[in-house]
């Protein structure tokens, strides 16, 4: 049995909503910070990046439009381009997503655990603990059914909002008297490099979106409704970045944003005073938690769409009837986060390896429009989305991204070429896996 419409508009926008706003809007304001000391470049590139974002967003609004399938980041690659190369960006995107989720679920522990653990576990096994508990528990939600998950992930995304707009109340009280601006020195180069290396920290922030297309299956009205959800989620996250940001310049300056990695503690502290950080640390929690239980739901449709294909064994597209959830492609994932939990490194160091999948994944994939709008011409004047001023929003796009690729390059060559070469392995199991089925089938 296949995969029966659930989700609806609102459901759809809070999930583009709680992929986007992880925890990097928490922490990759001081990096960009260190590399834009200028409020105006600093406020520019993520105005900057907010508008390239939309765009990339408007142009998977029609790619998800067009073509509506669960696990839609893998299909719109294998039937625009080919299956390997499809299986070579999404096998490693679903590593990497498994990584940051893993990564996010340790520091949401290293917020809480001071709060409700005991002291003999206030240490890296407390942590570890408390993370993988936030991962489980999640994962038996989500095995309830994909519409109580939705329910929760609505819950966890509106608290998340909620989250945000309470700390940009720090722009109405005084500065934190032990923050003053003048006590930190301004660093940044404010250059051209220094501005690309800085997108790298904004589209990390800002991606996530596209994953809603993996959802096409799952989507009542998805022609309509993901367009309009991307659009709409898209346009309250660039609202909620920009005002938290203006409310950590007000609070810190540039050069607070700079050398205070804890930015939501410190406004926090300036709205409660004493008792901020217990309520920063909860509300950083459930942020974790969203950001984690919209992974959970989104990542097995990969795995859907490669069983689809041929790639994957056929239990990945297993799904059972009464809950409409692909339970052996959820545990995976769940295990695959669970192991990585072990041997993760820091948030700041993955940030390269991620972007790195990431722009080359997004700008390819965002280069499907053209060939989709070829092979999709049926659907035109039918009432589907279409992107205004194409083919420009598109090209701003990928051109963007490309230079934010090379950016990265040039900034770590070493994470660029273990990419690089990641990709590569990618492409010999698809070839691997291929000559395996084929061996099978012969009498």
């Amino acid at each position: 049995m296949g995969i029966i419409p659930k989700l609806n508009r609102f459901d759809l926008s809070m999930i583009v909503i709680s992929l986007v706003i992880g925890m990097g809007i928490f922490a990759t304001p001081t990096q960009v910070a260190a590399h834009l000391s200028n409020p105006f470049l600093y406020f520019g590139a993520w105005l900057f990046g907010g508008a390239i974002s939309l765009c990339g967003a408007l142009t998977f609004a029609e790619i998800g439009a067009r073509y509506p399938h669960t696990g839609g980041f893998y299909k719109t690659f294998s039937y625009c381009f080919h299956p390997a190369f499809a299986f070579m960006i999404n096998w490693i995107l679903v590593i990497s997503n498994a990584a940051s989720v893993a990564a996010v679920a340790l520091i949401g522990a290293e917020y809480i655990n001071p709060i409700i653990m005991p002291h003999h576990l206030q240490n890296d096994t407390g942590i570890k603990i408390m993370s993988i508990t936030s991962v489980l528990v999640l994962y038996f939600i989500s095995l309830i059914g994909i519409k109580v998950s939705a329910r929760t992930q609505n819950v966890l995304a509106l608290f998340k909002i909620g989250m945000i707009l309470v700390l940009c109340m720090a722009v109405f009280k005084n500065p934190a008297p032990n923050a003053p601006i003048h006590l930190y020195k301004y660093a940044g180069n404010n250059s051209i490099r220094g501005f690309g290396v800085s997108l790298i920290a904004i589209f990390f922030t800002y991606g996530g979106y596209q994953q809603t297309i993996n959802f096409g299956g799952d989507s009542i009205n998805a022609k309509v409704n993901i367009p309009r959800a991307i659009f709409r989620g898209m346009a309250v996250v660039i609202s909620l970045y920009i005002l938290i940001n203006f409310a950590y310049y007000y609070v810190l300056g540039i050069g607070g944003i700079q050398h205070r990695p804890a930015l939501a503690a410190t406004l926090a502290g300036v709205i409660f005073g004493a008792t901020g950080y217990k309520i920063i640390s909860l509300l950083m929690f459930v942020s974790v938690l969203a950001f984690i239980n919209v992974n959970i739901m989104a990542n097995p449709r990969v795995y859907y769409a490669m069983a689809e294909d041929g790639i994957l064994p056929p239990i990945f597209k297993h799904v059972n009837p009464q809950t409409q959830v692909q339970e052996f492609g959820l545990t995976f994932f769940v295990a695959a986060v669970l192991i990585i939990l072990f041997f993760v490194g820091s948030f700041e160091k993955m940030m390269s390896y991620v972007m790195f999948f990431d722009t080359i994944g997004l700008s390819t994939a965002a280069m499907s429009i053209f060939i989709l709008r070829k092979k999709t011409k049926q659907l035109d004047g039918n009432g589907i989305y279409t992107i205004k001023w194409y083919p420009l929003i598109p090209l701003i796009f990928i051109i963007t991204y490309w230079f934010v690729t090379i950016s990265i390059f040039i900034d770590n060559p070493m994470a660029s070429l273990i990419c690089l070469c990641t990709f590569a392995i990618g492409l010999i199991i698809y070839f691997i896996t291929k000559r395996g089925q084929k061996s099978i089938s012969i009498p």
